[in-house]
């Protein structure tokens, strides 16, 4: 694209903010078009990040011709419909984690990008961490051996906030889980894969959702042991441990700015600062799959999605979280 990616982004909270400022340090992106159901937002939002377009209605940004790709950045209920509608327009979709509440939700939302051949991405922006796929590698190159233990947590004190907030509605599929227990189910799936056996509890807040998840994943010869709150603190740091020694995310692991290795009775520390917050990376992977011609990325693919989904699924199952608009027999 001569003119470089032209981005527009629906939902205008705090990670679109986060997002929009990494996307000003992407060579080749630009924003272009932003859309709130507050016009107010939209224009106060436009104006501080020089996107030209402004829209008080999501469904006038998907039919804009100004836009290339749509960042979805509205609470989980709604990704799949608004990535569908974006998809249906011709627009290429990255999607916030979770790409959708349920495996069922997102294996439509992959169907709707083939049938219309645009490009789809769930926005585990974690994935594209340097320190992280640094990690990946040395697992990969036995550079510890064979696994045999996992931990990661992510946790932090959110109950003080209104019960309409989205971490707290139980209608906008709120709790933990979906918001940061991805993160550290994400880390065991990416290092072990799919495990054999999934063992979950769940304690849960006035509202009606989810507050704290402790995971057990059960592989051949590993372990893995997640855990995600919102009543609470956590260290949130990411240890694995093999058969020759140990790797270490320190905290906060999920946008790690380097990682530790102990191995052989010694401990090295290496530093890999992230460009801005990380978020650029996910948004050059976009790009480069889109000058290639991918309608999918193969760092975090359709299927890694389906499989993440199906995993946070499982867990649901297991400590019994069933949101609102889910029919009970489906969990």
């Amino acid at each position: 694209m001569a003119q470089g990616v032209r981005w527009g982004i629906v939902g205008l909270g705090s990670i679109a903010h986060t997002f929009a400022k990494d996307l000003a340090l992407v060579t080749g992106g630009n924003l272009t078009a932003v859309a709130s159901r507050s016009i107010e937002k939209a224009k106060e939002f436009g104006n501080e990040y020089g996107a030209a377009h402004i829209f008080d209605s999501y469904d006038a940004l998907f039919e804009s011709s100004e836009v290339d790709v749509v960042y979805i950045a509205t609470p989980h209920t709604s990704h799949e419909n608004l990535s569908i509608k974006a998809m249906e327009n011709g627009k290429h979709v990255l999607c916030e984690k979770p790409m959708g509440v349920n495996p069922e939700q997102v294996a439509r939302m992959i169907a709707v990008a083939k049938e219309n051949n645009v490009f789809l991405m769930e926005a585990l922006w974690s994935r594209f961490n340097p320190s992280i796929q640094k990690v990946k590698q040395l697992v990969e190159g036995d550079g510890i051996g064979s696994i045999g233990f996992i931990h990661a947590d992510f946790a932090f004190y959110a109950l003080g906030r209104d019960s309409e907030n989205r971490l707290l509605n139980p209608n906008l599929a709120g709790g933990s889980l979906l918001d940061i227990g991805i993160y550290p189910i994400f880390l065991s799936y990416l290092l072990l894969g799919m495990p054999n056996k999934i063992q979950a509890s769940s304690l849960f807040y006035k509202t009606g959702v989810e507050m704290q998840t402790s995971m057990i994943f059960e592989y051949d010869g590993a372990q893995a042991i997640l855990y995600s709150g919102l009543n609470s603190k956590s260290e949130m740091k990411a240890e694995i441990s093999g058969s020759e020694g140990s790797i270490f995310l320190h905290p906060r692991w999920h946008e790690a700015q380097g990682y530790s290795i102990e191995k052989d009775g010694e401990l090295i520390d290496y530093n890999l600062p992230t460009h801005g917050k990380g978020y650029t990376y996910e948004i050059e992977e976009v790009h480069a799959c889109l000058s290639s011609g991918k309608k999918e990325s193969t760092m975090w693919s359709h299927q890694n999605s389906v499989d993440l989904a199906q995993l946070l699924y499982e867990v649901r199952k297991k400590s019994g979280v069933i949101f609102p608009f889910e029919e009970q027999k489906k969990v």
